[in-house]
């Protein structure tokens, strides 16, 4: 495989939407967490409140490695780009592989926290259960 200075730049596009991306989710949970903790302030029911306050500082966390993770992709992508520009063909595909895999990773976190999320909006919205929770097929049967 022939990499040209091109290959790495792909990355760049992939990288910096990531970035946006986790920069506003990081801004969201951070906001999200500010207003539990003025609500845990003042009201008296406060374990489910802490419980959200646990998983949003688990999920921050998730997207800071995020961050970090993508920025690091970015650095090899430029690195290997440099490697392209001096000769360093060997090098440069050792340095494009090591971007591809943290992409890699910085999307399965990303998963991860997308599933996080998915449990945090299932604890908020525990006390409706009964109410939005689908109605069981035998039941509309039974009813008709």
């Amino acid at each position: 495989m022939e990499l040209t200075i091109g290959t790495p730049a792909l990355l760049f596009s992939t990288v910096s939407l990531l970035m946006i991306a986790f920069t506003n989710r990081f801004l969201a949970l951070a906001s999200l967490i500010r207003d539990l903790h003025l609500k845990y302030k003042t009201e008296e029911e406060k374990e489910n409140i802490v419980a959200q306050i646990i998983g949003l500082q688990r999920r921050i966390r998730i997207v800071r490695n995020i961050q970090i993770i993508a920025i690091s992709s970015l650095l090899l992508s430029a690195v290997c780009m440099l490697l392209i520009f001096v000769g360093r063909e060997l090098a440069a595909k050792w340095m494009f592989g090591g971007a591809l895999m943290l992409q890699i990773a910085a999307l399965t976190l990303s998963v991860r926290e997308i599933t996080l999320s998915m449990n945090a909006l299932k604890l908020e919205l525990s006390d409706m259960a009964e109410l939005i929770a689908p109605e069981p097929s035998y039941r509309r049967r039974k009813n008709k």
